[in-house]
């Protein structure tokens, strides 16, 4: 009688994963989004007042695509479209459009911003920061 060896198990491979279209930044890819933190008020199981903190996206006006999300591949790219006082956050790409999509909003990433005045100046910086420490 011959012994045979059992063929060792086969592990199925993991589903390949399309990568990005030519000029796309991958899924995971870190983009700097024009945003500030919120709070809004509540109370805590005692019956305290207490602030929930969130993070709200800013989102804009395109001539075309009606509300669109910006995010920015560099944050020096964030900073000379939308100039330093913007407020900002480092997210990932991916869940960034999933979330916005959603709300039928695009991400438009690395937009070229025609220069002039910015949302955000100095001194509406310095009064949200103000505002956020009441």
């Amino acid at each position: 009688m011959e012994y045979v060896e059992a063929d060792a198990a086969v592990e199925p491979e993991p589903p390949v994963r399309p990568g990005p279209r030519p000029g796309v930044p991958a899924y995971h890819a870190t983009v700097f989004v024009p945003a500030h933190p919120r709070h809004t008020p509540t109370t805590d199981p005692t019956g305290a007042p207490a602030l929930i903190p969130f993070i709200t996206y800013e989102l804009f006006e395109h001539p075309t695509d009606g509300t669109v999300a910006l995010a920015f591949t560099t944050l020096d790219g964030l900073v000379a479209a939308l100039g330093e006082a913007q407020p900002w956050v480092a997210t990932s790409l991916g869940p960034l459009a999933e979330g916005v999509g959603e709300l039928g909003v695009t991400v438009h990433v690395d937009p070229w911003i025609a220069p002039g005045r910015h949302n955000w100046q100095p001194a509406d910086l310095a009064a949200f920061a103000r505002e956020a420490r009441r």
